[in-house]
């Protein structure tokens, strides 16, 4: 069995793309990876591009070697594009060698842990606010609309939420001063405003989905140390089962984890066990993310399990199609210091059709299945049906699919 044909194919996500990897063998075994990043989709598609040569012709099935193989082509870049790309190739490639073998991928790495992983409902009202007119989702025009939100995700058997710092209105506003642009938005120290807002939102959630239901707040790169932690600080009455927050700066994340109640989870940016390493064995986080599409699956694996020899929980970094999905859940299924895994809940309308089987969700869980490989594949019809970018459109879309109404830097 050789490699015959590598193919990078783009779907539309709503407020992002979904970037897929399909390697052809001459054999007609045909697989597919994920490798979503909706910051440089065209950047990933032609490091695909550029790996494709050293692929071509090979047998398919020693993944170590051709991902070293990779790995050695592109070394003196790095980390960002090029290893999602390697990531996106090596995924295909566990699943051209699942399905060969007739086993899901986790067989293949020692064996399922459990047949179950909890849920968070990830962007829990960030989605609402961004793009609810799309979606056709209710609005958040106040904090009624968000507690209501809450009792949703209780009722829809969720036991845990994570989202961004939200400020309903007409039009519900979303604060990213690290995505705006303009003066005062590189300073990264949260105003009273915006300290009051956060305060009132995780209020709002925690008073309507009671005391037992997890909370997070994802601050992403917004804010300096000393604003995380006056933020961390703020919300430990409120008992959050995170606050997540990117550093590039391990020592930065300790000092916030030391000086608070407040869990940290974090990393969700890091490629590689060498990146991953420092973080870890300073024990700088409470949780540590990784994300299997930027990584590949045995490189998160490697991951997971030095987090576990440092003592430290992780929880995939998901918020892509039900195929990135799968392999989240195959990660979960194979390691034993799982903490929850996100999914997105508010999606677009064919996120369950663009996959030939969708995994089951149900009771707050993501089920395993015994499929060969992922489990699923890209429905290629579904997929051309919805192209990203979509005819007529010049290029990628505002970050997050955001009007600049509903994207502001101060609240």
């Amino acid at each position: 069995m050789k490699i015959a044909k590598i193919d990078t194919l783009h779907a539309d996500g709503g407020w992002r793309p979904w970037t897929f990897v399909r390697i052809e063998t001459d054999s007609g075994l045909v697989g597919w990876g994920e490798c979503s990043d909706n910051r440089s989709p065209y950047g990933i598609a032609g490091s695909v591009r550029d790996l494709t040569p050293l692929l071509l012709g090979q047998d398919p099935r020693p993944i170590e070697r051709l991902y070293w193989d990779m790995l050695r082509a592109t070394r003196q870049n790095y980390g960002g594009v090029s290893f999602k790309a390697m990531a996106g190739i090596e995924l295909a490639l566990w699943d051209i060698k699942g399905k060969a073998l007739g086993v899901p991928v986790y067989e293949l790495f020692g064996g399922p842990l459990r047949d179950r992983m909890r849920l968070y409902w990830s962007h829990c009202g960030t989605t609402r606010a961004r793009m609810g007119h799309m979606l056709g989702t209710p609005p958040l025009k106040s904090y009624d609309d968000v507690a209501a939100l809450g009792r949703e995700v209780v009722r829809r058997g969720f036991t845990a939420l994570k989202t961004n710092m939200v400020i309903p209105g007409d039009p519900a506003t979303v604060y990213f001063p690290g995505f705006a642009s303009g003066i005062n938005t590189t300073d990264g120290a949260p105003s009273v405003e915006i300290l009051e807002a956060i305060d009132r939102l995780i209020g709002t959630f925690r008073q309507a989905v009671g005391p037992k239901v997890g909370l997070c707040l994802d601050l992403n790169y917004n804010f300096r140390t000393e604003g995380v932690l006056r933020i961390a600080k703020l919300l430990e009455k409120y008992d959050m089962q995170w606050v997540e927050y990117d550093n590039w700066d391990p020592d930065a994340l300790l000092q916030i984890k030391q000086s608070t109640t407040t869990r940290l989870a974090s990393c969700e940016s890091l490629v590689s066990l060498r990146q991953y390493r420092p973080f870890l064995e300073k024990h700088a986080v409470d949780v540590a993310i990784i994300d299997v599409p930027w990584n590949g699956f045995s490189p998160s694996v490697q991951i997971g399990r030095l987090a576990e020899a440092c003592e430290i929980n992780i929880a995939p970094h998901n918020y892509y199609s039900h195929l990135a999905d799968l392999h989240a859940l195959h990660l979960c299924a194979v390691l034993p210091n799982v903490r929850i895994m996100e999914i997105d809940i508010d999606d677009v309308p064919w996120k369950s059709t663009l996959v030939t089987k969708a995994p089951t969700i149900k009771d707050g869980h993501i089920w395993l299945s015994d499929a060969p490989g992922w489990g699923a594949d890209i429905d290629e019809k579904v997929l051309a049906e919805h192209p990203w970018p979509k005819p007529g459109e010049a290029g990628q879309r505002l970050f997050y699919g955001m009007d600049p109404k509903q994207m502001t830097a101060r609240p």
